[in-house]
């Protein structure tokens, strides 16, 4: 019987085993492939959706970078277009009738620059009684001044102070102090020099904010 089998052909188990490999192989082939797919399927969805959070990300950049070159631009032309540049200077008729050298204020994007003021009194005189009485007459002079601008010393931001002799600056501050509010002490610069006009002992320039109202 298994003379005749052989030579009749292939034994029909070996046929059946082989029948059954092509069939497993075809079977993990179409796996593989659908798994492949699968895989390319996948990856392609996730490449799309990369790229798209690129993109997205790229814009919104895009957009940041856009808006801090339009911020620089805005800052470099606010001067330009947001302030006037038109100088505004402050005299009284007295003071136009002397001739001096400066004016006695100039008014410049809403901001006073008060030039230095000393101690005289009305007829132009440096009042007497020391370094006291001088810091007092000065900065009435300083109030005067702006008051006459629609200005109160509540405005003033910055005053700078010069002294005949730096000796005197505790009884300067003593007398400086009254004219401000605790709590609206403008910023300051004191320092002495060689000489004064007129012989003063002290003289003071600020600078001061034009009222809003």
């Amino acid at each position: 019987m298994i003379t005749s089998n052989l030579t009749s052909g292939v034994h029909p188990n070996i046929r059946r085993r082989h029948e059954e490999k092509k069939i497993f192989l075809r079977k993990n082939i179409v796996i593989n492939i659908n798994l492949n797919v699968q895989k390319i399927g996948f990856y392609s969805k996730y490449i799309y959706l990369f790229k798209i959070k690129i993109y997205i990300l790229s814009k919104t950049n895009q957009k940041l970078i856009l808006m801090k070159n339009l911020l620089f631009v805005l800052i470099l032309t606010s001067p330009i277009f947001g302030f006037s540049q038109e100088i505004q200077r402050i005299n009284s008729n007295e003071h136009l009738e002397k001739n001096r050298p400066f004016s006695q204020a100039t008014i410049v994007n809403n901001v006073i620059y008060l030039s230095g003021q000393i101690g005289t009194l009305s007829n132009g005189k440096l009042i007497s009684g020391g370094i006291e009485a001088e810091t007092e007459q000065t900065l009435i002079n300083i109030k005067t001044l702006l008051d006459s601008m629609g200005v109160s010393m509540d405005d003033v931001f910055k005053c700078t102070c010069i002294l005949e002799d730096i000796k005197d600056f505790s009884k300067m501050s003593e007398i400086y102090t009254t004219f401000f509010k605790k709590k609206k002490k403008p910023a300051r610069t004191t320092y002495a020099a060689s000489g004064l006009a007129a012989g003063a002992k002290l003289e003071i320039e600020c600078m001061a904010l034009m009222s809003s109202d």
